[in-house]
């Protein structure tokens, strides 16, 4: 949904947000934010927020170190497992050059590119990720270790299946931030999970990046490549011409 600035800014009023986590991607697609009160979306949505460029690797080094954040506000949503006082609220943005140019390395923005440049081909994508974690037990200190929560196979069920409280957490921290999970069960591996999502439309399904790796995290996870720990991604063509 698209909401003006005023709407944004009543909401924060209204909702108790804040913080805005200005979030993007580096080129590697790892998920980076910095974090603005409320009372800076005038400058965020009519100039930017500054980041230094040449901080992130493959963003331009040195000599194009300023640049800027700018926010979708379609993405706005928050983060439920924040404080409920003070909440935080969260907004992907366009990486671009003082000038208003989007850098080549803004993973995001050349997803957008490329489906306009299909739909004017007569083309639209969906996509449908899956996601695949790994749980480990903790130790006495609360940090993970390589201990398999469970030793569940595929499909099982409790008590075999000692995840399943984490899915049911996960899914729905999910679907309050607007992200819509299909289903979800145990993989084939020890402590090995999966989360489905419905097929979303670009750009708005982007708003995904990120999102289900963050609601899982905030549950004690940690990702492995033991028997294929992952995310999937089906991509879903349509042709519109006759």
């Amino acid at each position: 949904m698209q909401y003006s600035v005023e709407e944004i800014k009543q909401y924060a009023a209204e909702e108790d947000v804040k913080f805005i986590r200005m979030a993007f991607c580096d080129a590697a697609g790892r998920q980076k934010n910095i974090a603005i009160m409320p009372e800076e979306l005038d400058r965020a949505f009519q100039y930017g927020i500054a980041i230094d460029g040449s901080a992130i690797p493959g963003f331009g080094g040195e000599v194009h170190s300023d640049l800027l954040l700018r926010p979708d506000p379609s993405t706005l949503c928050v983060l439920p497992w924040r404080p409920e006082h003070g909440r935080v609220g969260r907004m992907f943005c366009a990486v671009t050059q003082p000038d208003g140019t989007v850098i080549g390395a803004d993973a995001r923005s050349l997803l957008k590119k490329t489906v306009e440049d299909a739909k004017k081909a007569g083309l639209t994508f969906a996509f449908g990720t899956e996601m695949e974690f790994y749980l480990f037990r903790l130790d006495e200190d609360g940090e993970p270790t390589k201990i398999p929560y469970d030793r569940a196979g595929y499909m099982d069920i409790a008590p075999a299946d000692k995840g399943e409280n984490v899915r049911r957490e996960a899914c729905l921290t999910l679907e309050r931030m607007g992200i819509r999970p299909e289903s979800s069960h145990h993989e084939e591996g020890p402590g090995q999970n999966e989360i489905d999502f419905r097929y979303a439309d670009l750009p708005g399904g982007c708003g995904y990046g990120g999102g289900p790796e963050r609601a899982v995290c905030r549950f004690r996870t940690q990702a492995s490549g033991r028997q294929g720990g992952q995310r999937n991604a089906h991509q879903l063509l349509r042709c519109q011409r006759g």
